[in-house]
């Protein structure tokens, strides 16, 4: 009996969500499984993917055969890294310890680079909504001063008759230095 570890599709339209199960190649693709060892959702960024790392390495030790996508999101775990060092301790190349010390190093290596994305996307939102809120606020000022500058021609002719007035107070005060010089 071959075996594939694949997804099965959920959720509603536009909206898919997947489980990851490990089933028989021969089952349709949403219908009887062996396990399901875990789900993943691509709508969110990054995408979510959750799955029993244990089982999941349990399951292709024992031959199963992951799928193109499986096999990336196992890839992107270190499931297949794991399997990897596991055939070195196997053949002998390298001990159990050395092949854990070197899988617990690369799981915080890739474990710091996705909280990094995350925390990267998530100030990147931050600064687009700051960004948008003061463009918001620099259209809100041109609008007030637009309005400010409608509403102050009523004041305009009361403003040219005091500039009138000064005008005319300078030009008595210049007659009355002539006559006085």
């Amino acid at each position: 009996m071959a075996v594939k570890i694949r997804l099965a599709r959920r959720g509603r339209k536009k909206a898919a969500q997947f489980d990851i199960v490990v089933a028989d190649a021969r089952a349709p693709r949403d219908g009887r499984f062996i396990e399901k060892i875990g789900t993943y959702d691509p709508n969110t960024n990054p995408a979510s993917i959750n799955f029993d790392g244990d089982k999941a390495f349990d399951w292709i030790m024992k031959g199963a055969q992951p799928t193109d996508t499986v096999r990336a999101m196992l890839s992107y775990r270190g499931v297949l890294y794991r399997k990897h060092l596991q055939l070195g301790v196997i053949k002998g190349a390298i001990s159990q310890d050395v092949a854990d010390e070197r899988f617990s190093a690369w799981k915080e290596q890739k474990d710091a680079k996705i909280e990094g994305k995350r925390t990267s996307l998530g100030s990147a939102k931050d600064e687009a909504r700051k960004a948008a809120l003061a463009a918001e606020t620099k259209v809100k000022e041109a609008r007030a001063e637009a309005l400010r500058i409608k509403n102050t021609p009523v004041a305009a002719p009361a403003a040219e008759a005091a500039e009138g007035e000064t005008t005319e107070a300078a030009a008595s005060t210049e007659g009355t230095e002539e006559a006085g010089a």
